[in-house]
């Protein structure tokens, strides 16, 4: 699809991702303790829309600490906002989804997840998004979202052999 169909503007946030990435992760050691000790590794991430930009995939391979991951994207054109969905290889189990769009070229998406075994509100903010990097982090909340920990950061910038 492209943007002269019938298609809401916001079906397209998301094509700033497509192509390949290197990543810098910082990611909290402890949660929910004030902690400010951060692990820091890199990544490289590949993101491909399907469906005409509809939805798109992204495998993030992380060999520095022995996982890896995906992120499924779909926008509802019903509502006009995107779910996003996590997948690790440490589980192998779809987390529950967020749910938002962006403004204002700041995407904020919120859904109820589990820490553990604490229930928590998440909170996925996409901002900084230029046409070579952009940053996602991941925020939860233990108070329905009254205060929020950021708790990991991934700044993305575009590799230089994509396409």
């Amino acid at each position: 699809m492209t943007a002269s169909d019938d298609t809401p503007a916001g079906a397209h946030a998301f094509d700033f991702l497509h192509g390949r990435w290197r990543i810098v992760h910082r990611r909290l050691k402890q949660r929910h303790v004030g902690a400010q000790d951060w692990d820091v590794f890199g990544a490289a991430a590949t993101c491909e829309p399907r469906l005409g930009g509809l939805v798109n995939v992204e495998e993030i391979a992380m060999p520095e600490r022995g996982f890896s991951g995906v992120s499924l994207r779909s926008f509802d054109l019903a509502t006009g906002l995107w779910s996003i969905w996590w997948i690790s290889s440490l589980e192998g189990r779809l987390r529950p989804p967020v749910t938002g769009g962006f403004k204002d070229g700041v995407g904020l998406f919120e859904g109820d997840d589990l820490d553990g075994d604490r229930a928590v509100r998440a909170r996925y903010v996409w901002s900084d998004i230029t046409p070579r990097s952009a940053r996602w982090t991941q925020s939860f909340s233990l108070d329905g979202g009254a205060t929020w920990e950021a708790n990991w950061i991934m700044d993305f910038t575009r590799s230089e052999d994509a396409a």
